[in-house]
């Protein structure tokens, strides 16, 4: 891996460490975007050469099996970005959500301006909790007699469109 880092001209080194530090959790999401691009097109370059390497060396050596050894560094240099890569795509993805859920809570607090927080305040934990929430709500069924008989009528629609396709 050392000898590998050493085989990376300046550029692509620094790309590397800028990856690598802690510096990522200090980056906004505009600044992840440019290394996030950055990172990805030397990536592309490597993986290219890579493939492009190896595609011509089949003739010569017979297979792509037997030419692979041959074309090794260009390999590990592509898996060197790749890594990186998914590092500043996690921490990306992080500041995405975290930047989508301020401007959920902005937008809430701006279409209920009663219910909004004093102006330079933080914003509401709730509004951070239900912002950070992925998957919808379902609604509570009803305990009362019509509420089972709904959901039992549900079921029962669905088992049965569920027959019809196995049926089939």
């Amino acid at each position: 891996m050392r000898a590998l880092l050493n085989s990376l001209n300046e550029d692509e080194l620094e790309l590397v460490r800028e990856a690598d530090g802690g510096e990522l959790a200090t980056l906004d999401e505009d600044g992840l975007v440019d290394l996030h691009e950055r990172i990805r097109r030397a990536r592309n370059k490597y993986a290219k050469l890579y493939r492009r390497t190896a595609s011509a060396r089949v003739e010569e050596y017979g297979g792509r099996g037997v030419a692979r050894p041959k074309n090794r560094r260009n390999a590990q240099r592509a898996e060197v970005f790749e890594d990186a890569l998914a590092r500043v795509s996690w921490h990306l993805a992080r500041a995405a959500r975290r930047s989508a859920g301020e401007l959920k809570a902005r937008r809430i607090a701006d279409a209920n301006p009663e219910r909004a927080a004093a102006p330079g305040t933080a914003v509401p934990p709730d509004a951070r909790r239900m912002s950070a929430q992925t998957t919808p709500r379902r609604r509570p069924t009803g305990t009362d007699a019509a509420g089972r008989q709904q959901a039992a009528a549900s079921r029962a629609k669905g088992a049965r469109r569920q027959g019809r396709r196995d049926s089939r």
